[in-house]
């Protein structure tokens, strides 16, 4: 099973569109459009799990939704960072 992260998905796409639109290739284990947590509006990108996600890369990547061209890649793993409060501060 791979994971491939979407980019430049139309601000309206919901969960069920993007499953929808990449299961036109294969079945989709899951498909997640990232939203803002301030405004709830999207961020613009997602996620899809499925057992054939390179030839949906291949054939998918580019490719039109709504007006808008896909770039869809493998998904990497997100970097740990370090949290913000525990920094030690040096003062002069």
């Amino acid at each position: 099973m791979g994971k491939l992260y979407v980019g430049n998905l139309p601000f309206e796409t919901s969960d069920e569109d993007l499953k929808a639109h990449f299961e036109q290739v294969a079945p989709v284990s899951s498909a997640k459009v990232i939203m803002d947590r301030e405004t709830g509006r999207s961020r613009g990108f997602g996620f899809v799990e499925m057992d054939e996600s390179d030839d949906a890369m291949d054939r998918l990547n580019g490719g039109d939704m709504k007006g808008r061209p896909l770039t869809v890649n493998i998904a990497r793993e997100k970097e740990r960072r370090e949290p913000s409060g525990g920094r030690e501060r040096s003062y002069r």
